[in-house]
């Protein structure tokens, strides 16, 4: 689990690798600052995005505007255009789509995805892990899902798996 977390942050398996390792070195050699009764899991991850961010602090930059996203509602364009269930069109959508959609998101964003949506930690443990409010949390995690479905509805259009056209956008709040 923390090797494919890991894999996800560098996009290297070499350096994946060497960042689980690492984990597991600062983790022995801090063991006591371990809480007993505390997510041992989500410790952990927190050691492994600390040595990433430490080790890659300041060598990507990305600028990118969620605001003018807007809220994409893929399930209700779909209904609108009287496609098949959604479950079809889901079942449609290739697994490695889906792994490129998330790998192209902001690191921020791609974090919380990764612990909340992949490995199931709970908003609190993710907020633990990362350091953050559980609002930033839900807060990130709100935007990567906008960019996550519109980035696999763009893809369903470009598969013809569903028919281009304009989407409904939800105020936002």
């Amino acid at each position: 689990t923390l090797y494919r977390g890991a894999l996800r942050l560098t996009h290297d398996p070499d350096q994946a690798q060497d960042l689980v390792q690492e984990a597991y070195l600062r983790a022995l050699r801090y063991q006591h600052s371990y809480q007993a009764g505390t997510n041992m899991r989500a410790w952990l991850f927190a050691i492994m995005r600390n040595l990433f961010w430490d080790r890659f602090k300041g060598s990507r930059k990305e600028d990118v505007s969620l605001d003018d996203l807007g809220e994409f509602v893929l399930f209700e364009k779909l209904r609108d255009e009287g496609a098949r269930p959604e479950a079809d069109v889901l079942d449609k959508i290739a697994a490695s789509e889906v792994v490129t959609a998330v790998d192209k998101l902001p690191p921020l964003h791609r974090e919380v995805v990764l612990l909340v949506d992949v490995e199931g930690f709970s908003y609190k443990d993710a907020a633990e892990t990362l350091g953050v409010p559980i609002g930033t949390i839900m807060s990130r995690l709100h935007r990567a899902r906008q960019q996550l479905q519109k980035s696999l509805y763009d893809y369903a259009v470009e598969s013809g798996i569903v028919r281009p056209g304009g989407m409904k956008q939800v105020p936002q709040t």
